[in-house]
């Protein structure tokens, strides 16, 4: 029996630790019987369909997401051309809350995994497994997989129960070799479910949260250090629920540090109390990234998506960690929820912004299959792309227009914010306009009018927009804000000869950058910069 797991990836960088806790806790009953391969949907499509037909698989297993669900359709169109006798099963959020229209659509699926799929995929392998010791040369058994759970067959389209795995009883999916995961993002789950209802959410169908023992957590923390990785990412959906245990598990993070490893976390900062900041005060800088999804500042758009939070207590906990200057503090926006219109999403974007995030993220609502806000959609005339990511088109309160313009905003805030490149510019570039939000909004208007939104400039070349757009755009003094691009310029690159906007700059001799700054990876200026002679 050869039954081949296939992922396909956003990007090289990322995993999917899916397909490995399936191989993992298959392997410990039916050790040998599963194999895995990873692509990216980037890839060449020919390519992935002679990788998986190389494996010669009996059956196949596929990872669904919204960020793969159309490369995996047109799998299911061709996979049963070239491997006519190979069974395929589809697990993952993408194909859980529709699988009887999937079974309809697709003839060549033989079930779907709906939900948690450790136990039944262990199940699956082994019906296989038993059939075929079970068959003669003379006569072939059927695989009989009527009986088990979280699962749904083309003969019976409805799933029988939806059962949970202990989390103590999931092995651990990483070995003692990490070369398979070298430059790429290793992640790692202590937790299953969320304490929240946010609507737009598939996590607020998990009814309960279940956690791995600390035991374990801190026997696995210490592989990730021992092997000097470099970034582990938590998947919890919100880690810090359960105070002991978060402070149980940063406390350890703190005292075993080996000066290398990153851990990132999303969490609920309103939940944070002072004992839990002076831990993450004592952190290396560098050691531990937070991302914190705001999504909005506005209180009836929060309350229509069911999503309970104390601002005032997010944005004190916020300036307090950001006042340390070690924590890199990523914070989320969504655009598109109900009640929030273009300036109501303004005033989200300049309260958060003023929070001084490390990453500002605008994202726009995904109307995931199966969240509780996809029945909400005629009742708040959200209207949303019929293929993945389901993104939102328009709500009552947010025309399609006003939503492209959020897009552009949001690759200036990419470009000019999130890239740390434009640190000392911006503050200066902002006090030209009534709010943050306004000059991004100018900047989006100086790329759409001088078409390079068509044409993606060069990182250099970013500098000389910038230096164009405070001439056109706005009455500041062009020596004071070319002396803050050049500080930029130098802090973060390190040229070989002056790019042309600095020509006529002799300061820059006087920068002395003698090493990388450990948060940010950007040069750090070391000795004051003295008056031009």
């Amino acid at each position: 029996m050869n039954f081949l797991l296939v992922a396909i990836n956003a990007k090289y960088i990322h995993s999917n630790p899916a397909v490995y806790s399936l191989q993992a806790f298959a392997d410990r009953v039916y050790p040998g019987v599963t194999s895995v391969s990873e692509y990216t949907i980037n890839h060449n499509f020919d390519n992935i369909l002679a990788g998986i037909f190389s494996h010669h698989p009996d059956a196949i297993g596929i990872s669904t997401y919204i960020w793969n669900i159309e490369s995996v359709r047109k799998l299911l169109c061709e996979l049963p051309k070239i491997l006519p006798n190979t069974d395929i099963w589809l697990g993952g959020p993408e194909v859980s809350y529709d699988y009887d229209k999937l079974l309809n659509e697709f003839p060549c699926i033989r079930g779907i995994i709906v939900g948690e799929g450790e136990t039944t995929f262990t199940r699956i392998i082994g019906a296989y497994v038993q059939a075929e010791n079970a068959s003669t040369e003379e006569e072939r058994i059927e695989p009989d997989f009527s009986s088990i759970s979280n699962l749904a067959l083309r003969e019976r389209p409805t799933v029988l129960e939806h059962t949970l795995v202990d989390m103590d009883a999931l092995p651990f999916i990483y070995e003692d070799d990490m070369r398979d995961f070298d430059n790429r993002i290793v992640y790692y789950e202590s937790s299953r479910g969320c304490p929240f209802r946010c609507s737009y959410c598939l996590s607020s169908l998990d009814k309960t949260t279940r956690f791995r023992s600390l035991p374990f957590v801190f026997r696995e923390l210490q592989f990730f250090l021992d092997q000097e990785v470099p970034q582990v990412k938590f998947i919890d959906r919100t880690f810090n629920c359960d105070k002991a245990r978060t402070k149980a598990i940063w406390n350890y993070i703190l005292e075993h540090d080996n000066g290398k490893t990153n851990f990132h976390f999303e969490i609920a900062a309103e939940l944070i109390d002072k004992e839990e900041i002076d831990i993450l005060r004592q952190m290396r800088p560098g050691l531990v990234q937070l991302e914190i999804g705001v999504q909005t500042t506005n209180q009836d758009a929060l309350i229509a998506v069911n999503r309970s939070v104390n601002l005032r207590k997010l944005t004190e906990v916020v300036k307090d960690l950001t006042k340390a200057h070690n924590i890199h503090i990523h914070l989320d926006l969504i655009a598109g929820l109900p009640y929030e219109g273009y300036r109501s999403f303004r005033n989200s974007f300049n309260d958060v912004y003023n929070m001084a995030p490390t990453q500002l993220q605008l994202g726009f609502l995904k109307v995931l299959k199966g969240s509780p806000i996809e029945k909400d959609c005629e009742k708040f005339n959200i209207l949303h792309s019929d293929s993945a990511p389901y993104e939102v088109l328009a709500t009552r309160w947010l025309k399609f227009e006003e939503l492209q313009k959020l897009k552009q905003i949001a690759e200036m805030v990419e470009l000019y914010y999130n890239s740390n490149q434009f640190t000392k510019a911006l503050p200066y570039l902002v006090s030209a306009f009534d709010s943050p939000f306004d000059l991004f909004a100018a900047l989006a208007d100086f790329y759409e009018e001088k078409g390079y939104f068509i044409q993606t400039p060069a990182r250099s070349k970013k500098y000389e927009i910038l230096i164009a757009f405070a001439n056109e755009k706005t009455t500041l003094d062009c020596e004071e804000i070319l002396e803050a691009l050049t500080m930029d310029y130098y802090l973060r690159e390190d040229p070989k000869k002056k790019p042309d906007f600095v020509k006529n700059v002799p300061a820059r001799e006087l920068f002395d950058f003698k090493y990388r700054d450990p948060l940010t990876g950007n040069f750090r200026l070391v000795e004051d910069i003295d008056e031009p002679q």
